[in-house]
């Protein structure tokens, strides 16, 4: 199997991080902060350390601001509801995934909270200037993807984090198509909200993810229950992380993650993304040379991670890849979870088939993809 999926998960895994999903059940397999024996503090001390990480990798001011989730989903849900004030008012991007567009249609249906809808542009000073002509006296937040998970669209969330800065709101980020992916600085990028899946760009299982949190960020709690501390208290707990982390956690899964994130230290981020972007480059001036391919997006890696959408001439996304499965190739075909993007794109009827590479695809892979696509175009004009 040639797998070009890595946009929904990132496969094959690091070994690092497959041998730790094992031997963490074996080595560390209490419940982390539930003790005082010696077990449970090793797997507290162990989960401590990712915690450190990825708050050095991404530029959270303490490692208590590194809150575990289940995924990039659970957390944006934590972030946009725990920000959310009656009365309120967010702005978002066209190409938001459901993510997060539809806990904003959730939370407008009762009248109390409203949401407007922002278009990007190829200008990223127009995409600054449409979001703040949106903003409002009551603008809770601002809200959008680093970088749209059908098309590859990287929003220029520096800017975006000056403009949340001005006016003295909150920019709450979509990092699950940039994390491990981009260099991204939530200090640097006044990020009050980064939130992430931890089973794609970051190389670990599924069932992890992260929200990082500035320090004067504050959120309601969605979620309330046992935290390991002041346990005779039925108010859940004010500090960090035990304020976001209620019940047993993903034990094996973080330390697991913790694996992916040394894999990135080790191979460098920046040394993978030229490669991925390599790659897709190559596919690209492949797919431009072909008229039986349609490519959306005018691949730029300044301006798009290496995430390419096409389809056949006469096929719908689903066709596309459901033929391309027929020679082993696992990618994408659909409306990836995006109506909003395909909308934006004039591909909502249709859907696209997305190519997402990772660190362990190979100029092999994409030469198989595109001698595959050579051989469906010749046996469709036979």
């Amino acid at each position: 199997m040639i797998y070009l999926d890595n946009s929904a998960t990132t496969y094959p895994k690091p070994q690092s991080v497959r041998d730790a999903l094992y031997q963490s059940t074996i080595s560390f397999g209490a419940n982390p902060g539930r003790g005082g024996y010696r077990m449970s503090t090793e797997t507290a001390s162990q989960i401590y350390k990712v915690r450190e990480n990825l708050a050095e990798m991404f530029g959270a001011e303490s490692e208590e601001n590194v809150i575990f989730t289940l995924n990039c989903t659970h957390a944006l849900n934590m972030a946009i509801k725990g920000l959310v004030r009656k009365g309120g008012h967010a702005v978002t991007s066209c190409l938001e995934h459901n993510s997060v567009m539809r806990p904003l249609e959730k939370l407008s249906e009762n009248g109390n909270f409203s949401y407007d809808t922002v278009r990007v542009s190829d200008d990223d000073e127009k995409t600054v200037r449409n979001f703040e002509r949106k903003i409002r006296q009551n603008t809770s937040f601002i809200v959008c993807t680093y970088a749209s998970n059908v098309f590859g669209d990287i929003l220029p969330i520096k800017k975006l984090g000056l403009l949340a800065k001005k006016y003295k709101i909150p920019l709450i980020v979509d990092a699950a198509q940039a994390a491990g992916i981009l260099d991204i600085d939530m200090k640097r990028d006044n990020i009050s909200c980064l939130c992430m899946p931890g089973h794609k760009g970051l190389y670990g299982p599924a069932g992890t993810g992260v929200l990082l949190l500035s320090d004067d960020t504050h959120l309601d709690t969605i979620v309330e229950g046992g935290t390991g501390s002041e346990s005779k208290s039925l108010i859940q707990p004010s500090f960090l992380p035990d304020r976001f982390e209620c019940g047993t956690q993903n034990t094996a899964g973080i330390i697991a993650l913790g694996k992916g994130i040394e894999f990135l230290k080790r191979e460098k981020i920046s040394s993978i993304h030229d490669r991925e972007c390599f790659l897709i480059e190559s596919l690209y001036g492949n797919f431009l040379k072909d008229k039986d391919v349609i490519v959306y997006n005018k691949f730029d890696r300044k301006k798009f991670v290496p995430i390419l959408s096409f389809n056949f001439a006469d096929r719908t996304g689903e066709e596309t890849a459901s033929l391309l499965s027929d020679y082993g190739i696992a990618l994408r075909g659909g409306f990836h979870c995006n109506p909003m993007a395909h909308e934006h794109y004039g591909t909502l009827s249709t859907g696209t088939a997305r190519v997402s590479v990772s660190a362990f695809n190979r100029k092999n892979d994409i030469n198989y993809l595109i001698n595959c696509i050579n051989k469906i175009a010749k046996s469709k004009k036979v």
